[in-house]
């Protein structure tokens, strides 16, 4: 089993910036890659971003790409969201995501999830 808390939700203004932290813990060896997904009111869970474990690679849904960055500390076991010019579209619950997905941007293929925490971006 792999245990996921995240931490750093709240409250900002469109336009500013918010880091996520996502502390992994258990038999993480279960997963190779973690992801960020998000779920607003009435709409589908979505990809946000992805990455590996090991190696330099990334993915970022389209919507976010230039304005998030995921990074990871694999000596603390922490991936982190780092997410910049919000908008007020980008106000859902966010979850942190880890498993061996054959495709990273499919929720499908996580196995483990956070009980999420929740951005509002306000206009």
């Amino acid at each position: 089993q792999v245990q996921l808390v995240e931490s750093g939700g709240g409250l900002v203004q469109a336009g500013g910036s918010l880091m996520l932290s996502c502390a992994a813990s258990g038999r993480t060896f279960n997963s190779n890659a973690l992801g960020w997904f998000r779920q607003a009111p009435g709409k589908e869970r979505e990809f946000v971003a992805a990455i590996g474990w090991t190696g330099p690679h990334t993915y970022y849904a389209d919507s976010v790409k230039g304005r998030f960055t995921i990074s990871r500390d694999n000596a603390n076991k922490m991936v982190y969201l780092q997410m910049g010019s919000l908008k007020p579209e980008d106000t859902a619950v966010y979850y942190c995501a880890a498993g061996t997905p054959g495709v990273w941007a499919i929720y499908s293929g996580y196995d483990y999830w956070g009980q999420g925490t929740q951005v509002t971006v306000s206009s």
